[in-house]
């Protein structure tokens, strides 16, 4: 399970669906809450919180141009590439955080993923789970 640790910076909710904004660093990104926009007061603004989201849910961009609808677009550079028959595993630094991703081989090769290489994490903001951090993490 990947752990990005940050700050809510923003929340927009209407209905049962809030939009959370979370900084990581210099980056933002987004995770859908459904459910819970009754009790927003327990997601402040100012919270320290971990994003938390499975490898699988992790695609991989190179080279990308021009606008995509995933919120989390994460530069990325490839710490290890371990190719399977079916499914590559992929270790990403991720400012300082180091993030997992599982594709496909054939996505792998594709893209001819090797360590040093420049890519974007992309993650779609409801795969997002937030967690309250602990104290000291």
């Amino acid at each position: 399970m990947n752990r990005l640790p940050g700050t809510i910076c923003a929340v927009d909710a209407l209905d049962s669906i809030a939009l959370v904004e979370v900084q990581i660093g210099a980056q933002r990104c987004t995770a859908t809450l459904v459910g819970v926009v009754d009790d927003l007061r327990q997601w402040p603004v100012g919270l320290a919180v971990t994003l938390l989201f499975k490898e699988t849910e992790v695609s991989l961009g190179k080279n990308l141009s021009g606008l995509i609808s995933l919120r989390n677009r994460l530069p990325a550079v490839v710490i290890a590439v371990e190719s399977g028959r079916l499914l590559t595993s992929v270790t990403l630094d991720c400012d300082g955080h180091r993030l997992g991703s599982v594709i496909t081989s054939g996505s792998a090769e594709r893209l001819a993923l090797a360590p040093g290489d420049h890519v974007e994490a992309l993650i779609k903001a409801n795969e997002m789970h937030l967690v309250r951090s602990e104290p000291g993490t």
